[in-house]
């Protein structure tokens, strides 16, 4: 008959086998996710990167003759003379360069009329929507930690406002943004690295 320690011991081969089969299910999910994920952001890519280098004359007067409810008529900047042989990537370009300095003109106009400590304040929620979303994406589709997760995330989001518009003018908020993740970033390596090297002289102490 088998004794005590055995059957326990089985119990327990049983038991990592459950965390392990979990574990792996979770695994195999995630990594499924993330495929998908990739799979979609690479066929959108794709499909935008064909569609801007159509030729723009010709794909306009097609949508035209076949009574398209949608052309690119409203993408044509007034006054430029567009040939054959330029794209839809490069005709948006041009309606984007020649309607920037209005829309700046405009925003900044309304920013002003802001007082600079609501300004901050509405910069602070703005950064923090990054922070959430990417929190929110390195949480749900890795295998990251909250601590790991959090620090990504306060870089990644500080990145992310750098390059989007904000309601503060000049660099001051973007630097702030940037820095203070690196600092954090910067810190706790040191600091693992440090109780590393703690760790092994007491291991090395005879």
């Amino acid at each position: 008959m088998a004794s005590a320690l055995e059957i326990e011991s089985y119990f327990q081969l049983i038991e990592v086998y459950k965390e392990f089969t979990h574990a792996m299910k979770r695994t195999t999910f995630q990594v499924i996710i993330l495929l998908l994920l990739a799979s979609l952001c690479l066929s959108g890519y794709l499909l935008v990167r064909h569609i801007l280098r159509l030729p723009f004359r010709s794909t306009n007067d097609t949508l035209h003759k076949r009574q398209s409810a949608f052309n690119l008529d409203f993408l044509i900047p007034s006054g430029t003379y567009l040939d054959e042989k330029i794209t839809i990537g490069e005709v948006v370009k041009l309606r984007i360069s020649k309607e920037r300095p209005f829309y700046e003109r405009v925003l900044r106009a309304f920013f002003d009329l802001i007082p600079p400590r609501y300004r901050y304040l509405a910069d602070l929620f703005l950064f923090l929507f990054w922070l959430l979303c990417f929190m929110t994406f390195l949480r749900v589709f890795t295998f990251m930690g909250y601590g790991r997760a959090l620090r990504g995330s306060l870089l990644l989001g500080g990145i992310t406002y750098y390059f989007m518009p904000d309601f503060s003018p000049g660099k001051g908020d973007d630097i702030v943004f940037i820095g203070i993740p690196l600092l954090i970033i910067i810190a706790k390596a040191y600091l693992s690295h440090r109780k590393k090297r703690e760790i092994g002289q007491v291991h090395e102490r005879p």
